[in-house]
């Protein structure tokens, strides 16, 4: 039971992770991005090729990752969001379907349908991570590290430009701010991030495929943020525990198969997301009630 306990802790620490990058553009910036999904895959695959290739510990694979899915954002970004805001959602689309192809097909990089495996146990100077409390540890440190960036960027004149452009473009562009160039760097640095939750992913499972980055990675990721509360600090965190914490409750409901949990998941999902749009917009942890949207 405590094994189990602490394997659900690091997975809701690592969604955690991704969920709090994703609302820093979906919240903050009021840009939808259907390929977060991605971003968390480039920085897991490239964690694990680091380390397995170069004998990288965590940090340099970290810092890899991180660097590679900025590269790749900010060529999304670029022409995407110089142009209206939906064209940046069909383009993230795109970028999704592209990045699951790559991954599953380019054989001789991602190991294709199957994978990489016998990824190295995490390394930081001084520091073997052994043990699955030991991992705990390192994610909550991480996640803490993360928040922190966000909270920072956020109450900075660069986080006051976002919501600026957020609440209304036409005006923010009027009162000298540069728009595209704002809001190219808020999907950098947000996919940047996600990819530090990448990078914890394939240590702490040894292996890394495919199926951890599809659409319904991403769908899950937006209605974690979406649930907890955009444009909050610790809503998206609220809503990745009670979307992971939601599959272990209704294991335990008697007389319920297993076949039909995931079905169950997705309806109440669904639901959870209706009546929240209804009774509170804000989610959650939402700001609604409250016009200080950064708690």
């Amino acid at each position: 039971m405590w094994a189990y306990l602490v394997n659900l802790a690091v997975l809701i620490s690592i969604n955690a992770i991704l969920a709090v990058t994703l609302n820093f553009v979906l919240g903050y910036a009021g840009i939808f991005s259907m390929a977060h999904a991605v971003f968390f895959g480039v920085g897991a695959y490239t964690a694990a090729l680091v380390a397995m290739k170069l004998s990288g510990g965590f940090l340099l694979s970290t810092a890899a990752g991180m660097a590679l899915a900025g590269l790749i954002s900010l060529a999304l970004a670029l022409p995407a969001l110089r142009v209206r805001g939906e064209y940046f959602v069909a383009a993230s689309l795109g970028l999704q379907m592209l990045a699951m192809t790559v991954f599953s097909e380019w054989k001789v990089v991602t190991g294709g349908i199957g994978g990489i495996t016998n990824i190295p146990p995490a390394r930081l100077p001084g520091w073997t991570v052994a043990s699955p409390e030991q991992y705990l540890v390192l994610c909550l440190v991480c996640l803490a590290l993360v928040m922190l960036a966000v909270a920072t960027l956020v109450r900075s004149s660069f986080g006051r430009s976002l919501k600026a452009i957020r609440d209304d473009e036409t005006a923010a562009s009027a009162f000298g701010k540069n728009v595209a160039v704002i809001k190219t760097l808020a999907v950098v640095v947000s996919s940047a991030l996600a990819a530090v939750a990448g990078s914890l992913y394939a240590f702490y499972l040894s292996f890394v495929n495919v199926e951890s980055f599809t659409l319904d990675t991403s769908v899950v990721l937006m209605a974690m943020v979406i649930i907890g509360g955009t444009a909050t600090l610790v809503g998206p965190v609220v809503g990745t525990v009670l979307i992971l914490l939601l599959p272990a409750a209704l294991s335990y409901l008697p007389g319920l198969p297993q076949s039909e949990i995931g079905s169950i998941q997705q309806m109440v999902y669904g639901l959870a997301m209706v009546l929240l749009m209804i009774f509170r917009p804000g989610g959650i942890w939402g700001f609604r009630d409250n016009p200080k949207d950064d708690r």
